[in-house]
């Protein structure tokens, strides 16, 4: 396993990774002092977004299955636990941008050749959307009729 994104995991196959970028920051305020330099102090931690990158071929080995899973994640806003392959929790993200690009269409109009990527961000861990909220509450409602 390379990488766990909620209950995705993204393996050498059938859904590969083989570009990873993370971009971390801090947040830090300056403030105006008489005669010196502007005081700086330590706000807490800034945004942590992770990027992965990687190519599927749908038509040989699968892999669209679990990219459509992680889009519907996006659109409902999900906050989802993500793991490296050696074990690290890395926290908690949100998707917040998943692009794919076709090459070589096929018959079915899927291409040959896939190429993803797909933008995390880190979220407080106990997050939850209005999104989230609302099917819970309609299928609490269903089981309860």
């Amino acid at each position: 396993m390379l990488y766990m994104i909620g209950a995705i995991q993204v393996d050498t196959f059938p859904f590969s990774v083989d570009s990873v970028a993370r971009t971390a920051s801090a947040d830090i305020a300056t403030k105006p002092l008489l005669n010196g330099l502007k005081g700086a102090e330590f706000m807490g931690e800034g945004d942590d977004r992770l990027t992965l990158r990687g190519q599927l071929l749908p038509g040989k080995i699968g892999g669209l299955t679990e990219l459509e899973a992680l889009r519907e994640h996006m659109r409902q806003g999900a906050a989802l636990p993500v793991m490296r392959g050696d074990g690290e929790r890395l926290g908690t993200f949100a998707i917040t941008n998943l692009r794919d690009h076709h090459n070589h269409i096929l018959r079915d109009g899927v291409g040959a050749v896939v190429r993803y990527s797909i933008t995390l961000k880190k979220v407080p861990q106990n997050q939850t959307t209005t999104q989230q909220t609302i099917p819970a509450l309609l299928q609490l409602f269903d089981l309860l009729v």
